[in-house]
């Protein structure tokens, strides 16, 4: 299963664009929040279902907070991050995916891309196409799940 991984999109409809073009077919798409639209955004120019939550930023939006995902074989945890207060550190998300039992855990919130493995835990933030904090541009991430593997890659926009 293919799945393209966004975060921290804030309405950038013409970056949406062209990372879609950019990565091509996915099987799903998860939104780690701010803003919460853009996940049916992405769900339509990709035509495949999709799981969003809401961030810091989704004010007066209702949806959830996080959501726990059975894809592949695999359980995910998509959160915006906010409320594990993720730049300071991650070990009140890596508590909360222990007690849901995901081994993949999707997150924004910082806007600087990450893939880290914690033991068998997969800790995977895309960055931003909006206001990247990393010293390189714009990204968005794609999770490839096997039966026997688990790939994550992150992906810098190009403008051309």
């Amino acid at each position: 299963m293919r799945i393209g991984v966004f975060s921290d999109t804030h309405g950038a409809a013409h970056e949406m664009r062209l990372a879609v073009r950019q990565m091509g077919r996915v099987d799903f798409v998860l939104h780690a929040g701010d803003y919460f639209s853009d996940g049916e955004c992405l769900a339509q120019l990709t035509g495949a279902r999709a799981a969003a939550v809401v961030g810091n930023c989704d004010l007066r939006v209702d949806g959830p907070t996080e959501r726990v995902l059975q894809l592949a074989g695999r359980r995910i945890l998509l959160t915006h991050g906010h409320l594990y207060r993720v730049k300071q550190d991650h070990e009140p998300l890596l508590r909360r995916g222990a007690q849901l039992d995901a081994k993949i855990l999707v997150f924004g919130h910082t806007h600087r891309s990450e893939i880290r493995w914690e033991g068998e835990v997969l800790l995977f933030n895309p960055g931003s196409l909006y206001l990247p904090t990393d010293p390189h541009e714009a990204s968005y991430g794609i999770l490839e799940l096997t039966p026997g593997d688990v790939k994550a890659q992150l992906r810098h926009l190009r403008y051309y």
